[in-house]
Order: structure tokens, then C-alpha cells, then sequence
């Protein structure tokens, strides 16, 4: 039987079209080696290390203004925010009883002195009668013995007398510094006893204008803190706003809760607006190291390692695992698909990226951070990844040894 011209042609071009679709089929069941692998852009940025703590915001002077008199408070003349100079009178407690202590150690300060006075003049009147003999020892004895004690009563009932001036003194409560009052634990008619311990009246802290943050600093964290380092913070009440203060002392004696054991870095803070109030809580980061137009990677491409069964360049294959200090691996696809090593020189790290150096190290190549989910063989199944180049994705070029992009 004889075929056609016409028809030879279009079983010809059924055949074609037969063959490129099994073609594309197994293209597509077989994609190249790089599908299996998720990659990064190597990227010039500038890097911040940092290390984070909680502290709370406080006056950098606070005092506590009690009183030294017992007795019930008359007048209270300042109030919470109030502004206070030294020295200014600030509360009073009632004076009644002090007075009268004054009016009768005045009373004896009177007696000793008469007393004084006729013991002087017994005295006087005696020596003269010692030196005839005309008295015997004992009795110039007693009057000279009188007159030593008049004088030491005198001096002790004019101790008592200055005493009783400094109680009544203590009624009136001054202010001992420049502030703002942040606390006030008394009112009129309260009674005060200063007996055993100092009661507390008002609580007067510094300028707010130059305020302190007390950090709490994990002791794994502290050796990286320096007097003079810069620090940012913010606080809840205003989270889009970020301050910045500068490491004033680390405080030497150590705290520990839960197990964990914590060090105190004091913060000086400027707050010209007084926005910032004490008591509130920062969340501080302390500004450990800084890099800037330096070629990075992010961590994972560090950590990666090939799993069992990946294909790697042989000399890849074949490098020492033990790394020198201070270096770290990279993972590139080379020409053929196949996983390639570098050995960089690691720096500066934000948590989220790492400095990196090294021959061939430029912005934009890519490198492996972790395998498509799904994927534990080069040569699985699983979508290509977009960031890959087209030659790479080709698998054109020769294979590039390990320590060059």
C-alpha cells in the first residue's frame, strides 16, 4: 500500500510533537540539582551588635524626707509634683510639746546658774578663812567641790536647753535638695513617732530633666559592657519613639533570681521634654559592636551543612571539618549542580546576619541556606528556587572548586 506524501508529513509531525512533550514531561519529574536547595544573596549592609536587658527609669537622686520629731502634723505644704528648693519649708508638726521642753530647760538652765552663784560665793567666802586657818581642809573641800559641780550642772542643763531648741527646730521640715516631690506618705492630723526608726514624709527626687536607668544585664552578657558604651531604650508608653543614654557604672554587687544571675548597669538619660517618668520600664539594647558596608550573610547559610547523600564537589567532599577560630563555611551550587565549600572569614553578627570575608565574597552571589521542605536529595523532587541564576539553573559552566564563587 502506498502512504501519501501528506500524510507521512503530518505523522512526522505527531511524532515531533509527541517526543517534546515527553520531553517537557521529564524535565519537569526531573528538575536541576539547585531546585533542592533554598538560597540567600550575599548583601552589603551596615550591621549593629547589640545586647538587649529590662531596667526601670528613676531620678539619678532620689532622697527620703522624714522627721526626727514625734508629734501630729499640723501643715503640709507641698503635694505630689509640687517644685521644692533647698531649704524651703515643707511640712510642719505641732510644736506645743517641744515648746514646753524648751520653757523647761530654760528653767533649768536658770536654777543651775543661781545655783552656781551661791556655791561660788561660798566659795570665795571660804578661801580666804582656808588660808588663816581659820576653817579646817575638809570644809574648804566641800565649798570647792560645790562650786565644781554648780559649774558642770550649768553646762549640762545649757546641753539640755540647746537640745530641746534643735527638737522644736525639727518641727519645722525643709526641703534638702532642689526637686520635684515624687511621693508624699503623710497627711494633716497624722501622728508621727520618731522613736525607733525615721518616719518617712515625702519622697523628693532630683531634676527629671537627667534621669538614670537601672539595666538588669545577664551575667553571660555583661563582660560585653563598657563604661561610656552608647545604649537605646524604649518604653510602653511611647513604642514608637526610641531614646538613647549612655552606660554611667556597673555596679559590682550581683543579683540573682531564679538561678540566673544578673548585674546592674546604670544608664544616664537626658530628658529635656520630661516625657520620660520614673518607674516605667525600658527595654534597653546596648550597642556592643558596629560595621558599616560590610558584605553579609545570613546565619542559617552559616550553620548549613549538606545532609547524607547530597552530591559535592570532591574537593568539598574531601576538606578537613575542624575549622580555625573566627572562620565559617558557605555552601554555593557550582556549574554542575553540585554543592561547592567555602571557607570565609566570619565577623561582626546582629543575631540575624553575619559579616563575612573572603576571595570571591561580592554582593548579590547566593549562597545555601537549608534544603526545600521536602527535599533530603539534590536530585528529589521540588519547585526551583526563583533566587537561583539562569546558568545555574542550566547547569552550564565547568565545576568551580571550593573557596571560589
Amino acid at each position: 500500500m502506498t502512504i501519501s506524501r501528506p500524510t507521512r508529513i503530518l505523522g512526522a509531525a505527531a511524532g515531533v510533537g509527541l517526543l517534546a512533550t515527553a520531553l517537557l514531561a521529564y524535565r519537569r519529574a526531573t528538575p536541576p540539582a539547585s531546585a533542592a536547595w533554598r538560597l540567600a544573596r550575599i548583601e552589603r549592609r551596615s550591621l549593629r551588635a547589640t545586647v538587649s536587658a529590662t531596667g526601670t527609669l528613676s531620678a539619678v537622686r532620689t532622697v527620703q524626707v522624714g522627721t526626727q520629731a514625734s508629734g501630729q502634723i499640723s501643715a503640709m505644704y507641698v503635694d505630689y509634683n509640687d517644685q521644692v528648693k533647698t531649704g524651703q519649708l515643707i511640712a510642719r508638726i505641732d510644736p506645743k510639746l517641744e515648746e514646753q521642753a524648751v520653757a523647761d530647760a530654760e528653767a533649768g538652765v536658770a536654777k543651775a546658774k543661781a545655783q552656781l552663784t551661791q556655791t561660788r560665793l561660798e566659795y570665795e567666802r571660804n578661801t580666804p578663812l582656808h588660808d588663816q586657818k581659820i576653817i579646817t581642809d575638809i570644809d574648804f573641800n566641800t565649798a570647792q567641790s560645790n562650786y565644781a559641780v554648780a559649774q558642770a550642772s550649768l553646762t549640762s542643763a545649757q546641753i539640755a536647753l540647746d537640745k530641746a531648741r534643735q527638737n522644736l527646730a525639727y518641727t519645722n521640715i525643709y526641703a534638702p535638695i532642689d526637686g520635684v516631690v515624687v511621693e508624699r506618705d503623710m497627711d494633716v492630723g497624722q501622728t508621727v513617732t520618731a522613736s525607733m526608726a525615721t518616719p518617712e514624709l515625702f519622697r523628693i527626687a532630683t531634676d527629671l530633666r537627667a534621669m538614670q536607668i537601672l539595666a538588669s544585664v545577664d551575667e553571660s552578657d555583661i563582660g560585653a559592657i563598657r563604661v561610656g558604651q552608647s545604649a537605646t531604650f524604649s518604653v510602653e508608653a511611647y513604642p514608637n519613639r526610641t531614646y538613647t543614654g549612655t552606660v554611667h557604672q556597673i555596679r559590682l554587687n550581683s543579683t540573682t533570681t531564679n538561678n540566673v544571675v544578673n548585674y546592674t548597669a546604670v544608664l544616664d538619660i537626658a530628658n529635656a521634654d520630661r516625657t520620660l517618668l520614673p518607674g516605667m520600664t525600658a527595654t534597653v539594647a546596648f550597642l556592643t559592636g558596629s560595621v558599616d558596608s560590610a558584605l553579609t550573610v545570613p546565619n542559617m547559610a552559616l550553620r548549613f551543612q549538606p545532609p547524607p547523600g547530597a552530591e559535592a564537589h570532591p574537593l568539598s567532599a574531601a576538606a578537613p571539618a575542624i575549622r580555625p577560630p573566627g572562620t565559617g563555611t558557605l555552601w554555593s551550587i557550582d556549574g554542575a549542580g553540585r554543592l561547592a565549600m567555602h571557607v570565609v572569614r566570619t565577623g561582626l553578627t546582629d543575631g540575624q546576619r553575619t559579616a563575612v570575608d573572603g576571595p570571591g565574597l561580592a554582593a548579590g552571589v547566593q549562597v545555601v541556606v537549608g534544603a526545600n521542605q521536602g527535599m533530603t536529595d539534590p536530585a528529589g523532587p521540588g519547585p526551583a528556587n526563583p533566587f537561583q541564576s539562569q546558568s545555574n539553573r542550566r547547569g552550564n559552566g565547568p565545576p568551580g572548586p571550593p573557596g571560589a564563587f
